[in-house]
């Protein structure tokens, strides 16, 4: 017999939920206002009507280059996305399932590069995109972030739990080769922890802001790059840097909304099983 949660548990969640939702809102709240007002006690906390005023000025704001940066993040991150859950699963089924000389060795070398701090490789990757000619160019910030250790590491212990032995020797028995076997009997069982993973290198790469900031130009930013363009003058206009922000925060709610029932999937089979 299951026991009803107790009217505690639901105000703690409720308040739990206000607490995470209240900054969101406050964002769109002062997006929607104008700038004399921020200040103001107590603080307004109904949404206003200069949303569409705040706006124009955020994507006519010449120093900003807001639109160019929310299409160069959107490239990056769905390129950089797309990369890291292929080549991760496909590396995490091979460790995980596949017999080959040095693969510990191999493993525990990809697993070592995630204790390098990012910070201690920002001036030789610069040094490299120096040598490539690729300052200013928008595959600087995709091309050294298209596999990630991380992202190995993660698939390689769920195939080593979704995917069954059986099922894959199944497969050999049939005739299908080791990438067909990955595509069409691996790939599937990896789709939840898939979801996840996707969703965090999806944040992520849409969130950098120091190796944009060290690589590309005003002119040539990324979205986080172009809110920083927004604070720079002796005057700091709170709406439009919030409108920016509400601005760029929606691609990841939409990302979130989108997925979500398969990253919530993911991340309770991940529980179950563990």
């Amino acid at each position: 017999m299951h026991n009803k949660p107790q009217p505690l548990v639901y105000a703690t969640l409720l308040a739990a939920i206000a607490l995470s939702a209240f900054p969101l809102y406050w964002l769109f709240v002062v997006a929607t206002r104008s700038n004399d007002v921020v200040g103001d006690w107590p603080p307004p906390l109904l949404p206003g009507g200069d949303l569409g005023d705040n706006l124009s000025r955020l994507f006519a704001a010449e120093d900003a280059n807001f639109l160019t940066g929310m299409l160069n993040s959107a490239i990056a991150s769905v390129t950089v996305t797309v990369a890291v859950v292929f080549f991760s699963s496909l590396a995490g089924f091979a460790f995980a399932k596949l017999r080959f000389r040095g693969k510990n060795v191999m493993l525990m070398v990809i697993l070592g590069t995630m204790m390098i701090p990012v910070q201690m490789g920002i001036i030789p990757l610069y040094m490299i995109m120096v040598e490539l000619g690729w300052q200013n160019r928008l595959q600087s910030v995709i091309v050294p972030f298209l596999v990630s250790a991380f992202g190995v590491f993660l698939m390689r212990q769920y195939a080593e739990r979704a995917v069954p032995d059986e099922l894959i020797e199944a497969a050999r028995v049939d005739g299908c080769s080791t990438f067909r076997i990955y595509w069409t009997v691996v790939l599937p069982a990896l789709r939840p922890g898939a979801a996840v993973l996707g969703l965090f290198t999806f944040m992520g790469t849409w969130n950098e802001f120091l190796w944009p900031l060290a690589v590309l130009e005003a002119d040539n930013p990324t979205v986080q790059f172009s809110l920083s363009q927004l604070s720079t003058t002796y005057y700091t206009d709170y709406t439009l840097m919030f409108s920016g922000a509400l601005v760029a925060t929606l691609p990841l709610l939409f990302v979130f909304i989108a997925f979500g029932r398969q990253i919530i999937g993911g991340i309770m089979e991940g529980a179950v099983k563990a």
